[in-house]
């Protein structure tokens, strides 16, 4: 079967001065559509270098990168910013929404982007926010809801383009720990109904929320496996970071 996501020998170099700083060190590894996985390090790990990578924001330094059989690293910006509209959904610690435009608004802003219909779009964000819980809420502006329901909002954004992938960037950083469990039991739903979830954090305690973890150290995997293995939970060696360089 066909990788979702596949890296392979997957180097990030930036370069301070006369220093090379390898953010992602030789990375390999395969996610398949329907899976849930937590990609998980401290600070300078490479985690958040691995999640742009995912994301289409960034290209390896060497190495390939294919999103669903695409090799990413040969793309122009037009064609990562096409691939990442049609196959990935964003969900970020802050949630991003326009505090002018009322939650379905919000919703339909990718959609708009994308170019569907407004019908369409109306009808696939409304959908979306039923999800989560607040299509009755869709014409509340973000400021008259909490901090959960904000990311439920984004939530539902990442899911009203019907992505391939959806991309959580410590989603729960922003919320208190009731609220967190919240968002991680929608992420478990999504993930039940099918859909592909890759999450990026520090917390073990949000990793083994997920079916499979990816922990990285120093920009190279030290774990991948099963959430409830004994290893899984392993502290890494140290949490300086590479070289100061946050992941």
């Amino acid at each position: 079967m066909k990788a979702l996501i596949e890296f392979k020998d997957v180097c990030k170099y930036y370069y301070m001065g006369d220093t090379v700083v390898k953010a992602a060190d030789g990375i390999s590894f395969q996610i398949y559509k329907g899976e849930f996985v937590a990609i998980v390090g401290q600070s300078g790990s490479g985690k958040s270098t691995c999640m742009n990578i995912i994301g289409c924001l960034d290209v390896p330094t060497t190495g390939t990168y294919l999103l669903d059989g695409r090799d990413v690293g040969q793309m122009n910006k037009n064609e990562l910013a096409e691939i990442r509209n049609e196959l990935l959904g964003f969900i970020f610690q802050q949630y991003n929404l326009l505090p002018k435009l009322n939650l379905v608004e919000n919703v339909e802003v990718p959609l708009m982007y994308a170019g569907v219909p407004k019908a369409e779009r109306r009808e696939r964000a409304l959908l979306a926010l039923d999800m989560v819980g607040l299509k009755e809420k869709y014409k509340h502006k973000p400021s008259e809801l909490s901090g959960g329901q904000q990311q439920r909002v984004s939530i539902a954004r990442a899911l009203a383009g019907e992505p391939s992938v959806i991309l959580a960037d410590e989603p729960t950083g922003a919320l208190d720990s009731r609220t967190g469990r919240e968002v991680l039991a929608i992420l478990q739903e999504l993930h039940a109904a099918g859909h592909t979830v890759v999450l990026i954090t520090h917390d073990n305690s949000i990793a083994v929320q997920a079916q499979r973890i990816i922990r990285l150290e120093d920009g190279r995997v030290i774990y991948d496996g099963p959430s409830d293995a004994p290893e899984a939970v392993v502290t890494p060696r140290a949490a300086g970071g590479i070289g100061g360089v946050p992941s």
